[in-house]
């Protein structure tokens, strides 16, 4: 087998642990020198690979790069980049072709969630009819859980984490002083269209009556009298209430009720915040005092307090996407596959990228109660397992300490540069 370079790049919002893929991409990378040249990393995702900005992550020492494991952020940069298809941007995708070429690029690594999924099939379809042999792998990563196949998605279990202990947490907060101040708080988490990071602020409640007393998930319609009323009830008998808010949660007419009118670089929908919406909704009906909060970034930020399980699911997929493209595979992602609950075992498989991409996965009905407001035993049995654990990053002056690459720039081979 000729030695070719490699190049990875990262797509969409970070995870706290994305980094950790990265680490074990190149780390493994480094041990097949025979097979594997320069591991370049593009700057900013797809973006980078589009305009040459590529990073030679070989000036790295590895301690630089093991460090990864356990900073937070998207080490190289990330992007909100979505190419269309192959018919109206086909130059595009060609400029991805001869910047593969000008570098000697034979393996790509797509670190990223469903829309990098469908960048990775494209690439390497058109890489084939462009008669240039290319491994692409897509690596999966998202907070959101809803990619296909996988039993779960790298980045949800810390997210899933830091939701349920922020709840849990919060909702002490709000017990201890319920009898004469607030009555409801209401937590924002992500998920557009899946219940994922909802649910699993269900995992604080733990015995009949505690914490969070409602759910609103993406996959049942939000209906304002049955949610007032159900408020009402548990304020009445607890003292107080406690709701976990998707952020994508859409009324019976199917729209979104904090959508905003604005679309994002993929053409989501722009949300802008269930939570007050919620919130003045108990106000105007109850006339009770409230309080709100929105998770957004500290979320899939919080690398203080990740799941050992899903940093080792992480790790896991950088290694294998390496063995997928050693053996050659092309439009492929390795996954993981739950093999029990109880101890927990899993492995890693791998799906073809036509299964994966354009697809979501959603929250199955019987993982939701019956009145729509929380979640069952078999969700928590599915869910409970990957929160277990904790691996903290070493701390220094009292915070947390991340790893500080040089990010180096490649010479740029193309004679013409590319607008975007």
């Amino acid at each position: 087998m000729k030695k070719r370079n490699a190049l990875y790049a990262q797509s969409g919002g970070p995870t706290a642990v994305i980094n950790a893929t990265a680490a074990a991409v190149i780390l493994t990378a480094r041990k097949h020198k025979d097979k594997i040249g320069t591991v370049f990393a593009a700057r900013e995702g797809i973006i980078g690979v589009l305009t040459e900005d590529l990073i030679d992550t070989g000036r790295e020492w590895s301690r630089s790069i093991s460090a990864l494991r356990h900073t937070p952020g998207a080490a190289f940069g990330s992007c909100r980049y979505k190419l269309k298809d192959l018919e109206s941007s086909r130059a595009q995708y060609e400029r991805l072709i001869e910047v593969f070429k000008a570098h000697d690029i034979g393996y790509f690594f797509y670190n990223g969630g469903g829309d990098s999924a469908d960048t990775c099939l494209k690439i390497s379809q058109l890489s084939e009819s462009m008669g240039y042999p290319i491994s692409c792998v897509h690596v999966p990563k998202t907070v959101d859980n809803d990619l296909p196949i996988t039993d779960c998605c790298p980045g949800f279990g810390s997210v899933a984490k830091y939701v349920a202990s922020s709840i849990r947490e919060a909702a002490i907060d709000v017990a201890s002083m319920a009898s004469t101040s607030t009555k409801v708080f209401v937590l924002e988490v992500m998920g557009r269209h899946a219940g994922w990071i909802t649910a699993a602020c269900g995992l604080a409640a733990e015995a009949e009556g505690e914490a969070p007393h409602i759910l609103l998930f993406p996959e049942i319609a939000f209906d304002p009298d049955t949610f007032i009323a159900r408020v009402d009830q548990i304020v009445k008998k607890r003292g107080y209430c406690v709701v976990g808010a998707s952020e994508g949660i859409k009324g019976a007419d199917g729209k979104f009720l904090s959508e905003t009118g604005l679309r994002d670089a993929f053409g989501h929908a722009q949300l802008g915040g269930v939570a007050p919406t919620i919130a003045n909704l108990v106000r105007e009906r109850l006339k009770m005092k409230y309080h709100w909060a929105v998770a957004d970034y500290l979320q899939r930020a919080a690398r203080h307090i990740a799941s050992k399980t899903d940093l080792a699911q992480a790790y896991a997929v950088g290694k294998a996407a390496v063995a997928l493209a050693l053996k050659g595979e092309n439009s492929v992602m390795p996954t993981i596959v739950r093999k029990s609950d109880k101890p927990y075992r899993w492995t890693i498989g791998v799906a073809d990228l036509k299964d994966v991409a354009n697809k979501e996965k959603y929250m199955p009905r019987d993982y939701i109660t019956a009145d729509g407001f929380h979640i069952t035993e078999k969700c928590r049995r599915y869910l409970s397992p990957l929160i277990a654990g904790e691996d903290f990053p070493p701390y220094k002056n009292g915070l947390p300490a991340h790893a500080r690459l040089k990010n180096q720039a490649v010479p740029k081979r193309l004679s013409s540069g590319f607008a975007l």
